[in-house]
């Protein structure tokens, strides 16, 4: 074991502890899902919290306000069930596309993104290609694009100029198709303390293989601890869900417990991998 790196070694110990919890969910009754309600923001908190003020226009408000299915099912970009049934509390009205682009990173990508559009905000959506290329919206609506030569993407104005849901929903497929883990770890910010957690933050390990989650909403109590909700899509794509708390079949709410790891179900993050955009 001593010649074996620590990333392996990390990497080994999650898988064991992901499908671990697997199991054990499997074999055991399923938790109460959310299908009854209509947003994230209708979720119930734990007994003791409210839900934590944000303000108005925020994208912690615009996070609260996004639609749930009524079907708790999560499906693949093909149209199939995800094969792991247990790791969602709840499924995001969001279309996942019909390619396998709209994973992990992208999941993120895609809810800070459609708020900066939704809100207007268009010369702010603007994410960097694994290979440092910058990715903008307003560059996009100009009709500039992004062709792959000689193994880089090169930014050529080759395209009528273009706005709307459309020509947004074109921006972001490229955008799915060269960003990941790696370059948006490095766009986000560190948040130095657990404890300053907030809607919109993200924990994510960049590399290959990596994995983002993000909180979509939070909580406080009288004491002044926090209580949050986490989403993610995975491989291969597929809907963006919320996640359960393998820690309680009782509710998808996670707390900070003092100790270095938060465990989800499919994944293991270091809270020091908790970053904001």
């Amino acid at each position: 074991m001593k010649y074996l790196s620590w990333a392996f070694v990390a990497m080994f110990v999650t898988a064991v502890v992901v499908l671990s919890w697997q199991y054990l969910q499997a074999k055991a009754p399923h938790a109460i899902s959310a299908v009854h309600y209509k947003t994230v923001g209708q979720l119930p908190l734990p007994p003791g919290f409210k839900r934590e003020p944000v303000a108005k226009g925020s994208f912690g408000e615009w996070l609260r306000t996004i639609p749930l299915k009524a079907d708790n099912t999560v499906y693949l970009y093909n149209g199939e069930k995800k094969r792991n049934q247990t790791a969602q509390y709840a499924v995001l009205d969001i279309s996942v596309g019909k390619k396998d682009l709209q994973q992990c990173a992208d999941a993120v990508i895609r809810l800070y993104a459609e708020y900066l559009y939704a809100s207007r905000q268009y010369a702010k959506i603007a994410f960097h290609a694994t290979d440092g290329t910058l990715m903008d919206y307003s560059s996009w609506m100009k009709g500039y694009r992004f062709p792959v030569k000689k193994g880089r993407l090169q930014k050529q104005l080759i395209a009528k100029p273009g706005q709307g849901d459309a020509c947004f929903a074109e921006f972001l497929q490229t955008v799915f198709s060269y960003a990941g883990t790696l370059s948006l770890s490095k766009e986000l910010n560190n948040v130095n303390s657990p404890a300053a957690i907030n809607i919109g933050d993200v924990f994510i390990r960049g590399g290959s293989p990596g994995h983002a989650v993000i909180v979509m909403d939070i909580g406080v109590n009288h004491a002044g601890q926090k209580t949050f909700l986490l989403a993610q899509s995975y491989m291969p794509a597929q809907d963006i869900h919320i996640l359960q708390n393998p820690a309680s079949n009782e509710n998808p709410w996670y707390q900070y417990n003092g100790g270095k790891l938060l465990n989800t179900p499919e994944w293991i993050f270091d809270w020091n991998q908790l970053m904001r955009f």
